[in-house]
């Protein structure tokens, strides 16, 4: 197991998390990575940069107020390849239905309008009658 203090890098962290994941820990070892949390966004990109990677994200917890660790362990390249393709799967599966979800609020929402036009219009055309 092997500690990095990443937090001098401040929201600039996450090439050299990997550069360390690569050349710094062996197959199967562990890696904790400790860096500055930020606006919260951090977090986040971290797991998903480590899992687009294909490595495993063991642990992700808060340090204290303002610092968070991950922990990662190092995978070989067959299962990396065969974790980066199934992440990239599960991203581009859940972006689709994000975009299709949208498209059917904009929808809804445009219907909504419509109909909101026609009863005023309807409304006018009494008052003019």
């Amino acid at each position: 197991m092997k500690r990095y203090d990443l937090r001098h890098l401040h929201d600039d962290f996450y090439d050299r998390m990997l550069e360390l994941i690569d050349k710094g820990i062996k197959v199967d070892e562990v890696g904790i990575f400790m860096f500055e949390v930020g606006d919260y966004s951090s977090i986040q990109k971290s797991a998903d940069v480590i899992r687009e990677t294909g490595h495993d994200l063991m642990n992700s917890l808060k340090f204290n107020e303002v610092d968070w660790t991950v922990v990662v362990k190092k995978v070989n390249e067959e299962k990396r390849r065969e974790q980066a393709e199934a992440f990239t799967i599960v991203k581009k599966e859940a972006e689709e239905k994000a975009a299709q979800a949208a498209k059917e609020l904009a929808e809804k929402e445009a219907e909504k309008a419509k109909k909101l036009a026609e009863k005023e219009a309807a409304k006018a055309a009494k008052e003019k009658a």
